[in-house]
């Protein structure tokens, strides 16, 4: 096998089964572990997929739409919200970053915060906006389509100049040795300044994004807080958040919420 064809298949190897050996692999094509390092190291540079210790993690390189991702695991994402908004003191700077779930934690603010918001998200600054108790301030910059989320030099700057409590941040994976990871090269390097210029950082992740890798590193998760997701007792799920308490990531638990069911007439 031409070493071009056999990277082809190490790839769907890796997208298949998530993650994969360098010695598994090295047996099923019949070369040795170094060779199988070099395929691996070579994909990787090309985007493909992450590197861990021992072998390689595919990578989801896009994400839905904002439309979509709003109806996707709903309840989830709102009981997420509401223990992350527990965290609040009335008279606290926070940071909301982008995404559904973020806009779930400015919904699910206590009714008596009364303290200033900070975000790069154009439906969080929408959500707030009546509330006059609250200081808002939105960062600017260029605005993506879907999310409308503000990228950008102007971003990186507004939260640069600024000090936070506590941040909430968005997420695209959660991964034990990879990290938090997000799909927008801009919006990864506005979430670095948000965490360096935070108190306390909490990573906004329902159970479906624990063990997850997406195409770009924010940070390893030794520079967060906590992760903040949600009770699921699928075997995924419980073996990504065992991986993450192995590497001394606290995670805190929400309970998904129970769909009020509504009455008859």
């Amino acid at each position: 096998m031409m070493p071009t064809q056999r990277r082809q298949a190490i790839l769907a190897e890796v997208r298949k089964a998530s993650a994969v050996s360098a010695e598994d692999l090295a047996g099923m094509f019949g070369v040795s572990v170094e060779t199988i390092r070099r395929d691996l190291r070579g994909l990787r540079d090309q985007g493909l997929l992450e590197l861990v210790y021992g072998g390689a993690l595919s990578v989801q390189s896009t994400e839905g739409t904002f439309a979509v991702r709003s109806t996707t695991h709903h309840e989830r994402k709102r009981a997420l919200a509401a223990l992350a908004a527990s965290l609040v003191q009335p008279q606290d700077t926070i940071i909301i970053d982008i995404g559904t779930t973020a806009l779930e934690v400015a919904r699910a603010l206590p009714a008596d915060f009364c303290g200033r918001v900070l975000t790069n998200s154009v439906p969080v600054a929408m959500e707030l906006s009546a509330r006059d108790e609250i200081e808002l301030l939105l960062s600017g910059g260029q605005v993506r389509a879907g999310d409308a989320a503000c990228y950008g030099a102007q971003a990186d700057a507004f939260f640069a100049q600024v000090f936070a409590d506590k941040a909430f941040l968005g997420s695209g994976g959660v991964h034990a040795e990879a990290g938090l990871t997000d799909y927008y090269p801009h919006e990864v390097a506005t979430r670095r300044v948000m965490i360096a210029h935070a108190g306390a950082s909490y990573v906004l992740a329902d159970s479906s994004k624990l063990g997850k890798v997406a195409v770009h590193r924010v940070c390893a998760l030794a520079q967060v807080t906590a992760i903040v997701t949600n009770a699921d007792n699928s075997n995924i799920a419980a073996e990504a958040a065992k991986a993450l308490a192995a590497a001394d990531c606290d995670i805190l638990r929400a309970p998904v919420l129970e769909t009020t069911p509504q009455q008859p007439g």
